[in-house]
């Protein structure tokens, strides 16, 4: 841990796939921004919105209710992230096309709790599982339907 109190986030940016920082001791980071379902279905406006914290080590999105430490930046491990992801999560973040808003939406799924389900922050019982997953497989049905 001591190795992480003299580092201070001093930038973040982004582009369209990726998040990135710069450290005060000119260390840059990045990953893609498909990690973080809630920055990743934000728009750029939103991303923009964010604080970093008083110690320098953290990063806030108020409206996204969405925080990263300077520490999990760098010890973040994808492969065991995505061993702990609930089906929903992994669906989605397999397909990040699918914006969740607009899914919730059109599904008449609340959206902050599908994004919740999608972050992996809960984990959605059987009945809505089901619900998802027919919302899903109509979805895939209209697709399929599309004449070009």
């Amino acid at each position: 841990m001591e190795k992480w109190t003299d580092l201070k986030i001093e930038k973040v940016w982004f582009d369209t796939e990726n998040i990135f920082i710069q450290t005060n001791d000119g260390t840059l980071k990045s990953h893609p921004l498909r990690w973080f379902p809630s920055l990743w279905n934000a728009t750029a406006e939103q991303r923009e919105k964010f604080e970093i914290g008083k110690w320098g080590d953290d990063i806030h999105w108020e409206e996204l209710n969405e925080d990263l430490s300077l520490e999990g930046f760098f010890t973040f491990n994808k492969d065991e992230i995505e061993n702990q992801r609930n089906e929903v999560s992994r669906v989605f973040n397999q397909f990040p096309v699918l914006n969740i808003s607009k899914f919730a939406e059109k599904n008449k799924i609340n959206r902050s709790l599908l994004a919740s389900y999608v972050c992996n922050e809960k984990k959605p019982g059987i009945k809505k599982k089901k619900q998802i997953e027919l919302a899903l497989h109509q979805l895939g049905n209209e697709l399929l339907s599309v004449k070009l």
